[in-house]
Parts: C-alpha cells; structure tokens; sequence
C-alpha cells in the first residue's frame, strides 16, 4: 500500500471517529436538556378547579373546561410518544418521511423533540433560555445545525407556546406570563409572556368547546425570501383522548402559513402514548 493510501486511510478513520464523537456528544446533551426539563416538584401539585378559570372570557373558561378534568393534578410537563410524516420539501414537492419521535414539553421552561426519520434523525430544542436544531444525516453527516441565534431562539418559543395549547392545557393557566384575552365565542386566546417576547395564540374551539384549531403568528423564515418575519403557523386538532384528566388530540397536522393559499402542512403526527409528570409517577428516562 502506497503511502498516499495510509495517509488517506488514516485521514478518513480520524474523520469517522471524530464524527461519531460528535454525534455522542449531541446525544449526551439531548440527555441532559431531558432531565434539565423534568419538574422539581415540592408539595403536592394543586387539582384543577373550574374556580380557577371562573373569571376568564366565555371562550377560555371552556377551552379549560374541556382539555382538563376536575380534580386533576395539575402538570405543565408532558411526555409525548408519536409517528406520522414530516415534510422535508414543500407545497409543490413535500417530500414527506415516516418518522417517530419523542418529546418533552415543560412550559415556561422549553422543550425538547428528538426525531427519527429513518436516514435523518436528530433533535430541536429549547431549554432553559437556548435553542438549537441539530439533525444527522444517517447519523454521519451533520445538517441543518443552528444553535445560539436569537432568531431561531424566538421562533422556538413561538413552537412552545402552540405546542402548549395542543399537548399541555395547564401550563396556560392564567398567571404572571399568560394573560387571555376577549376574542368571541368560539377563539380563545391568550398572550403568553417570557422575557423580552410576547407570543399571542389563538384556539378556535367547536361548540363542546373542543379546540379544533391553533394558530400564532411566528416569527419564521420559512418564505420565499428566507428572511425571518412574523407569519402565520398553526394547525388542526382532533381525535382527542383522555391523559390521566387531560384530554388532548392524538392527531394533528400543522405546519407555516396556516390559513392562507400557501399552506404547507409539513407536519402529520399521531400520538402513541402521553404522560403529564406528576409527583410519584415514575421515573421519565431520556430517550
């Protein structure tokens, strides 16, 4: 063997072993943000009461009085296990992909989606004041990696907030940070505040009060000009299922400019199994 070839031969090991380290160590800060976003609980967790919502506009009072039970413990954290498709192109071309996932969704605090999609798999998050999307090609190559920008920071809270009003109706309960608003009969909403930003989401409700719909205006480069601006994002809700007193959809299908010609639901997804952390309920390991 010549000595181009060892030389090249050793270059290429060196890259697959430093790749591979990478790719541990996003795993290992997936973990971490994980466990970073499991409740420290002290006491026992209040139970839902109708009082608690008793003041709010008509439309509020029965988004909650649908989506929780009385007497349930109330949890801003939720487990979710789902499949369905994800749109990796767009209106014209969706080049969807069966994927599965895992996430954690601990409002105020962040989230955390760990994705497989066959040959792309990684994780989006935001967690206790930093965001990131990291993906993997085949778990070799890494693609789409951004990490620390403000933008993106921003448009990850806006996910938090809509993904609140689907999955994780108690972490809206009216407080310091989300205050609701008189929008009709048949929407919901509230304006959630964290830091600098102020997130407005609307839920339109059907006549039992069962949200149907979620929208926000995020702030989203996903346009023609790639340039962020705010723009509708939302989606569709239903097959609702009861979660331990929290009843919630188990299909949704959203994606950017929801509610207008240029809809793109990247997003199919259907819910396998859901578990709002409560205290004494069991360990809730990361991965």
């Amino acid at each position: 063997m010549s000595m181009v070839l060892i030389v090249s031969a050793a270059l290429l090991s060196l890259a697959a072993a430093s790749l591979a380290i990478w790719r541990r160590s996003d795993s290992r800060a997936d973990d971490r943000a994980w466990i970073a976003l499991l409740p420290d609980f002290r006491g026992a967790p209040a139970l839902f009461d109708r009082a608690l919502v008793a003041d709010l506009p008509e439309a509020a009072r029965r988004y909650f009085e649908f989506t929780i039970a009385t007497g349930t413990a109330l949890s801003p954290t939720v487990v979710l296990e789902m499949e369905g498709r994800l749109g990796l192109g767009d209106k014209q071309d969706p080049k969807y992909r069966d994927f599965r996932a895992r996430q954690i969704l601990s409002f105020p605090h962040g989230f955390l989606w760990r994705l497989d999609a066959g040959l792309v798999g990684g994780s989006d998050g935001l967690v206790l004041g930093r965001s990131w999307t990291r993906f993997w090609v085949a778990g070799l190559a890494p693609v789409a990696r951004i990490s620390d920008d403000r933008d993106h920071f921003r448009s990850a809270f806006g996910r938090m907030v809509a993904e609140a009003a689907f999955w994780a109706p108690a972490s809206l309960l009216p407080g310091k940070q989300v205050k609701w608003e008189d929008a009709g009969p048949d929407t919901a909403r509230a304006i959630v505040s964290s830091g600098e930003f102020d997130q407005a989401v609307e839920i339109a409700l059907g006549p039992d009060g069962q949200p149907t719909a979620v929208t926000i205006q995020r702030w989203s480069s996903a346009n023609p000009d790639k340039s962020y601006r705010f723009q509708p994002f939302g989606g569709t809700l239903s097959h609702f299922r009861d979660f331990g007193g929290y009843r919630i959809p188990t299909r949704v299908e959203g994606g950017n400019h929801f509610g207008t010609a240029d809809y793109f639901p990247f997003f199919k997804a259907r819910i396998v199994s859901g578990r709002f952390v409560v205290p004494n309920s069991g360990p809730v390991l990361p991965f």
